[in-house]
């Protein structure tokens, strides 16, 4: 690529100076990057003011020393020096041609790189807990973590998708008890169902599940279940104490056979039906990580071991807390309930302990907005269990907000009842609704415009990019109908034809693609891919307007070929990425 050749330029030059002791023998990183503006050329460097710095002297100095000894070479057609030490390449027309004989060749594979050297990276995310449906907050994170994992893979790290099932959580319990009371339900009216339940008709679907398994074997006594039990809110009671009693009167009154019964059935249905809805979205986990395997590989017992060894735990009214103020957590934690149970945040250390144990050199932890109190108490833990934090980076998913128009969607009712995933997919569908979810930075507020979607105009972006796409397999059918050759070949040695200011423009956005790439790759940031395949789209569709390419002459028609098909495969290389298919009609 064009950028590493300018890169070993700069490396030769600077070893050379160094040599001859015209600058100090200091190592510094050489970043070649594309220029933003195109009056400052093709590409630039900041190598001088790198060097400047460490040598305490002036950078524009450093600049013209570097510039007078750059070797010739037919890339470059000149070079310009810019305040306060840039070193701007302007390259010559042949320099921009080689981009497609490039593109052409390495196919699927162009722009991929080896700088993650094969290291491993584990990134969790989406990790809803299996009490519902998944719903539009958790696609934003599941197109997010998706996409980082797929461009990650693209800079030639080794990457590990995970989801965490939290099913030893006490919400996990309260699922059970509402499965049951439904089941109850099926044959008992005028049960009374507890506010702080799950009210969704999902639980309704699972009960009946049960009943037509079970039969009666799960019935109990209602008089039995509700004796002496506290009152719940709706007539002035605490509702999470009285749920928690309803829950442990049905556990002591199934036993743990038939408990276990109801609690499986529930976890396994639900968590299905998310497996299911992620898969249909083209998310796939390399391991659904339980919470139950932290308990049987005494994880959180471990972690917790750790914490007391190094004297970052204290008891206070009979519970245990992690001493998190003393690194920098707004507040101390509790590890170990005064009952003896363990806390989620337990559950954090121990799994945290458990990802360092498996041996990946970076752990990405990708949480939804609601959740950024958990990077300093991650990091906390971590640094009291004297494991590296800088292995591990908490990327946060703000919340998507859904609208018609101008008129915003009702998220959620006090029934229990959300816009799920799913809904939203077959409303606008996956491509529409992985693009929309990506398309703004992830720490962003995301408004999810509905109708805009499911437009088929140069307004919604991801019709936008297939379209182009669309438009150059129209094209080389319509070559074929028309009976014209295209040999690419030909085509390469005649892309000297390519001289309109379309052309040039389609030339440049082609050869940034290999860099936005790695940069959405190494910063997390499958956005700026978006947005470079909507410039790209628009740089197409404006060179289609404009100018024929199924022309007479033999020669200009071939190279024009080999652009459009060079942009063909970019475009579906992004989209594939992205996890947006890449229609050849439309």
């Amino acid at each position: 690529m064009l950028q590493q050749k300018l890169k070993a330029l700069l490396e030769h030059t600077v070893i050379q100076l160094q040599s001859e002791n015209k600058l100090s023998p200091t190592h510094v990183a050489i970043n070649v990057e594309h220029a933003r503006n195109k009056q400052h050329g093709d590409f630039t460097t900041n190598v001088a003011l790198l060097l400047a710095k460490k040598m305490a002297v002036d950078p524009l100095n450093i600049a013209a020393l570097i510039q007078s000894r750059l070797p010739q070479t037919p890339l470059v057609q000149t070079t310009k020096i810019a305040a306060p030490g840039f070193i701007n390449f302007y390259l010559t027309d042949e320099a921009s041609y080689t981009v497609i004989p490039e593109i052409l060749r390495d196919g699927e594979r162009y722009g991929h790189t080896d700088v993650g050297k094969n290291k491993l990276v584990m990134i969790e995310f989406v990790s809803a807990n299996p009490t519902g449906p998944l719903h539009v907050g958790h696609g934003r994170g599941a197109a997010f973590g998706d996409t980082v994992a797929n461009l990650l893979t693209t800079a030639g790290f080794k990457v590990h998708r995970e989801y965490y099932v939290n099913d030893a959580g006490r919400q996990m319990h309260v699922l059970a008890l509402s499965v049951w009371l439904r089941y109850l339900e099926l044959t008992n009216e005028g049960l009374h169902f507890p506010i702080s339940g799950y009210q969704g008709d999902y639980i309704i679907d699972v009960a009946r599940s049960l009943y037509e398994e079970y039969g009666e074997r799960l019935h109990r006594s209602i008089t039995e279940l509700y004796r002496d039990l506290p009152v719940d809110a709706d007539i002035g009671g605490n509702p999470e104490f009285y749920i928690d009693s309803l829950q442990q009167r049905a556990k002591n009154l199934l036993g743990t056979t038939d408990y276990q019964i109801v609690f499986n059935a529930g976890l396994e249905a639900i968590l299905a039906d998310i497996k299911e809805d992620l898969e249909e979205f083209g998310v796939i986990f390399n391991e659904w990580f339980r919470e139950h395997h932290l308990i049987r590989n005494n994880d959180v017992q471990n972690g917790i071991e750790k914490l007391r060894i190094n004297n970052c735990v204290y008891e206070q009214n009979e519970a245990l807390w992690f001493n998190a103020t003393k690194f920098g957590d707004e507040k101390d934690r509790v590890l170990m309930r005064s009952n003896g149970q363990t806390t989620y945040f337990a559950s954090d250390v121990g799994y945290h302990l458990n990802k360092y144990e498996r041996g990946f050199d970076l752990i990405l932890d990708v949480f939804g907005a609601d959740h950024h109190g958990y990077a300093p108490r991650i990091k906390g833990f971590l640094q009291a269990m004297n494991l590296d934090v800088n292995k591990t980076m908490v990327l946060l998913v703000q919340f998507a907000v859904l609208y018609r128009g101008k008129q915003k969607v009702q998220m959620s009712t006090r029934s229990g009842e959300f816009v799920t995933l799913r809904e939203l997919r077959q409303e606008v569908g996956n491509d529409a609704a992985r693009f929309f979810y990506i398309m703004r930075k992830n720490d962003q507020h995301l408004d999810f415009d509905l109708e805009l979607a499911k437009t088929q105009s140069s307004d919604n972006p991801v019709y936008y990019i297939q379209y182009a796409h669309a438009r150059i397999c129209s094209v080389n059918r319509q070559l074929e109908e028309k009976q014209l050759t295209y040999e690419e070949e030909k085509g390469l040695v005649s892309l000297h034809l390519l001289q309109t200011e379309y052309e040039k423009d389609l030339l440049s956005m082609l050869l940034r693609y290999a860099t936005v790439l790695q940069h959405a790759a190494l910063n997390y940031e499958p956005h700026t891919l978006a947005n470079y395949l909507r410039e790209l789209s628009g740089s197409f569709h404006s060179y289609y307007n404009s100018c024929q390419f199924l022309v007479n002459d033999e020669p200009l028609r071939h190279a024009r070929m080999c652009l459009i098909n060079a942009v063909k495969q970019i475009l579906a290389n992004g989209l594939i990425l992205l996890g947006v298919s890449c229609p050849e009609s439309m």
